[in-house]
C-alpha cells in the first residue's frame, strides 16, 4: 500500500464523518458509562467504610487499628458532658432508654423496653434481626455467620424452659468458648491496668462512699443504687449503666472514668457494658442468675476483700484478693457471698464488663450497632 497525502485526507474526512453520524449515540454511551462508574464508586465506599458508632468505639478489623486510649478517653468525655443521669437496672442490667423513678434516693427501672425486664421473647427476636439485617444493608454480611446464627436461633439457644449451667438471658452467641472462670492472660492488657490502677480506685470508692446521705430518709449517698438480696446489703456506683454513662457519678470519680478510657477491651458502647463499684455487706447474699449474654466476660478487681467471702460461678467457687482481678463468664449460674462478721466491714470490687476475647471486630461492631442503649 503506497502512503500519500492524499489518501491521509481521504481518511481523516472519512473519520470525520463516521463521528457525526454517530456523536448521539457515542455521549450516550459515554455518559452511561460516566454513571455507572459513579454509583460503583459509591458502593464501595458504603461497603467498606468504618463507622463509629455512638462516636465511640472503632473496631480493629477491616485494616484498622485499635482506638488509641488517648482518642478513647476524649470520646467518653465528650459522651459524659452530654449525658443526662440514669440510673436505671441492675449489675449486668442491659436495657437501655429506660424511665427512672427515685424513691427514698434508690432508682427503680420502670421501662417495658428494657432488655433485662423484659421477658425475652419472640418480640426480642424480632428486633435482633431486623437490626441485623438494617446494620448488614448499612454496612456489611462479612464476618456476621455466628451473629446471624445466633440471632436466629436465639429461641434455641436460651433454653427458656431447661436447667442449665449456663443460659444468657438476652443473647448467645455460638461457637464461643465457654468457661466459668477465665485466666487473667484472656485480657492480660486491661487485667495489668486495672490492678495497677488499685490505689487510685480505692481512694475513689472512699470518697463517694462516705459522702453523707443525699437526702432525709434516705440510708444511702448520692448516687448510690441498692439491689434486691435476700438477706444483707448490695450497693452499687455506677459510672457506666447498660452502655450509658452515669454523669454526676463519673464527675466524682474522675480517674476511674479515666482508666475506663484507657482499656481496650472496655464494652462502652452497648447495653451489655457497666462499670461500678460494687458492695457487699456482712451476712449478705446474691441470689443465683445468669447474666445476659456470654459475648463479655465480667472483671472483678478486689477493693476490699476481708475473709468468708466468695464467688460461685457455673458451680467453681474463688475468693477475690485485694489488687487482683477474676474474670469470669457472668452467663453462667453464679453467686456470691459475705459470711463475714460486722467488724470485718463490706465487700468491695470495682466490676467492669470486658469483650470476650473470641468475639472478633467485626462481630464487635456489629453487636454494638443491635446493642445500642435505646434501640
Amino acid at each position: 500500500m503506497e502512503w500519500s497525502l492524499e489518501r491521509m485526507r481521504e481518511w481523516v474526512a472519512g473519520g470525520m464523518q463516521s463521528v457525526r453520524e454517530c456523536e448521539g449515540g457515542a455521549l450516550g454511551t459515554a455518559l452511561c458509562l460516566a454513571l455507572l462508574f459513579i454509583w460503583y464508586c459509591y458502593r464501595v465506599g458504603c461497603e467498606h467504610s468504618v463507622p463509629s458508632l455512638r462516636g465511640g468505639y472503632t473496631p480493629e478489623g477491616r485494616g484498622g487499628g485499635a482506638l488509641p486510649a488517648s482518642v478513647l478517653t476524649a470520646d467518653l468525655s465528650n459522651r459524659l458532658a452530654s449525658s443526662k443521669l440514669r440510673q436505671v437496672g441492675g449489675v449486668g442490667g442491659v436495657g437501655g432508654g429506660a424511665t427512672e423513678e427515685e424513691l427514698n434516693g434508690f432508682a427503680y427501672c420502670q421501662s417495658p423496653e428494657c432488655f433485662r425486664c423484659s421477658r425475652p421473647g419472640e418480640g426480642l427476636n424480632q428486633r435482633l434481626y431486623h437490626s441485623l439485617q438494617e446494620y448488614a444493608k448499612r454496612y456489611t454480611w462479612a464476618g456476621m455467620g455466628r451473629v446471624h446464627k445466633g440471632v436466629r436461633d436465639q429461641g434455641r439457644y436460651l433454653l427458656c424452659n431447661r436447667p442449665s449451667i449456663q443460659k444468657p438471658e438476652v443473647f448467645f452467641l455460638p461457637d464461643l468458648p465457654s468457661a466459668p472462670f477465665f485466666s487473667r492472660e484472656a485480657q492480660k492488657h486491661d487485667v495489668e491496668l486495672l490492678e495497677r490502677s488499685f490505689p487510685a480506685l480505692l481512694v475513689e470508692f472512699e470518697s463517694v462512699y462516705r459522702l453523707p446521705p443525699s437526702r432525709t430518709g434516705s440510708s444511702l449517698p448520692p448516687g448510690w443504687k441498692a439491689n434486691s438480696t435476700p438477706r444483707g446489703q448490695w450497693w452499687t456506683f455506677y459510672l457506666v449503666n447498660q452502655g450509658t454513662p452515669m454523669a454526676l457519678n463519673a464527675r466524682r470519680c474522675p480517674r476511674a472514668w479515666r482508666v475506663l478510657g484507657q482499656l481496650r477491651t472496655f464494652i462502652a458502647n452497648n447495653v451489655f457494658g457497666n462499670a461500678c463499684f460494687s458492695v457487699l455487706s456482712p451476712g449478705a447474699t446474691i441470689s443465683e442468675h445468669y447474666g445476659p449474654t456470654n459475648v463479655r466476660l465480667r472483671c472483678h478487681l478486689g477493693l476490699k476483700v476481708p475473709s468468708n467471702c466468695e464467688l460461685v460461678v457455673g458451680g467453681e467457687p474463688q475468693c477475690w484478693s485485694e489488687g487482683s482481678c477474676l474474670l469470669f463468664d457472668d452467663s453462667f449460674l453464679h453467686t456470691a457471698f459475705h459470711d463475714g462478721s460486722p467488724e470485718d466491714g463490706p465487700r468491695v470490687v470495682f466490676m467492669v464488663d470486658l469483650w470476650h476475647p473470641n468475639v472478633a471486630a467485626a462481630e464487635r461492631q456489629a453487636l454494638d450497632y443491635i446493642f445500642t442503649p435505646g434501640r
